[in-house]
């Protein structure tokens, strides 16, 4: 068996991804087992430079806030702002203090200069303006929704003022409570002037549809583009914040829901403004059903990934990252009835395995589920082998 094994793995370069496929796929992902080792970033750096450079993708996108993304794409494509500041500014999750995201940015604002606008490669965050513990308020995306709508339309056709905006809004804190995640009686969400913000932002989104052709004619595509975004991400905010305030069972299940709901949104939003490459957690990228532990209680949801390949069929592709020791979080070599542990065996140090071709040299026997014994770390699961493109192996993980 360990020959035919053998035989799954290639080097790690674009042409040996591309051969795992029926066609280019518009949208290319490729998932993290964990987050923050730049071991595992920088490899995505080489992968997609390749990519970008040998298969014409034009948008690179990673599971960062949606609207702070803005600014990294503004840099990238038109040099606004400096690096140390869009490093700042641009990501959530404390991305931005990554050297491999530093150096991603910082690479593609190399590889623009002197391009015209049409050639240029793009940036974007896909995720919601969401962290762990809790949802930024809906303002900035419904008043920049606003402004673009109030400056190019006839003022009657607008559902409301400013300046109603402003009030319902009202403060800032009342929506980023951290206390609001685990106690939903502390969540604004439910409350009269939410559940009137929520209808704003529908008929903000409607107006915003219904004047395509004049919008696209006096701004840009780009421009309108933009606009789609901020009504996405006020009514997926909005969206999140009301089932923030339930008390149902459902709760959590609803809130990780409506996160890679938004993530999909955005993701089939890219593609089709052309060929993009997807960066994220295997698990928000994976096409079987996503579930975890919280707080004791079990939760099952669709993934951004199983509902983007959903929607684009062949036109996704994934391949998930696996690894064998992350031995500075006590990952240590993988037990060998395990997938990690079978392509540990493996001589090389990373590269890429062709997953239908390693499932016919497993044969009948489903490899053994590894058990991290560390939470930030999820190793593959072996029934979802078949969900993926290809596997891109990295044997160990040193300490960043």
């Amino acid at each position: 068996m360990a020959t035919d094994i053998k035989d799954t793995a290639h080097a790690v370069e674009a042409a040996a991804v591309m051969k795992l496929l029926p066609a280019r796929p518009r949208l290319l992902a490729l998932g993290e087992p964990t987050h923050g080792e730049d071991t595992l970033l920088d490899l995505r750096n080489d992968l997609f430079r390749q990519l970008v450079e040998q298969e014409g993708y034009g948008t690179i996108a990673i599971e960062s806030d949606c609207m702070m993304g803005l600014v990294v794409d503004d840099h990238v494509t038109s040099g606004t702002g400096t690096l140390d500041e869009v490093m700042e500014g641009g990501f959530s999750h404390g991305w931005g203090a990554s050297a491999a995201n530093r150096e991603l940015v910082r690479w593609i604002r190399a590889y623009n200069d002197g391009r015209p606008a049409s050639e240029r490669l793009r940036f974007a965050g896909f995720d919601g303006p969401l962290e762990i513990t809790g949802a930024a308020s809906p303002r900035q995306a419904l008043t920049a929704l606003h402004g673009y709508l109030a400056a190019r339309v006839d003022a009657d056709l607008l559902p409301c003022t400013a300046e109603t905006l402003d009030r319902l809004l009202g403060a800032d804190d009342r929506w980023t409570n951290p206390a609001a995640m685990m106690d939903p009686a502390q969540s604004v969400g439910q409350s009269a002037g939410a559940r009137e913000l929520r209808l704003l932002a529908d008929d903000l989104a409607a107006l915003l549809d219904a004047q395509t052709p004049h919008l696209i004619t006096a701004t840009s595509r780009d421009d309108w583009d933009r606009a789609r975004l901020y009504g996405r991400t006020a009514a997926g905010l909005l969206r999140y914040h009301y089932w923030m305030a339930d008390t149902s069972p459902a709760r959590m299940t609803r809130l990780v829901s409506v996160r890679d709901q938004m993530m999909a949104h955005n993701l089939l939003a890219l593609a089709e403004r052309g060929p993009a490459l997807v960066h994220a957690h295997n698990g928000h990228l994976q096409r079987n059903r996503s579930t975890m532990r919280m707080g004791g209680l079990p939760l099952e949801w669709w993934s951004a990934g199983a509902i983007v390949s959903a929607h684009l069929g062949e036109e996704y592709g994934f391949l998930a990252t696996a690894l064998g020791t992350i031995r500075h979080q006590g990952v240590d070599t993988p037990p060998p009835d395990t997938v990690e542990g079978l392509l540990y065996a493996l001589p090389d140090d990373r590269y890429v395995v062709d997953t239908p071709r390693l499932t016919t040299a497993l044969g009948d026997t489903l490899p053994a589920a590894r058990v991290s014994p560390w939470f930030g770390y999820s190793p593959l699961d072996p029934a979802h082998l078949a969900g993926n493109d290809g596997i891109v192996f990295v044997k160990d993980v040193p300490q960043s």
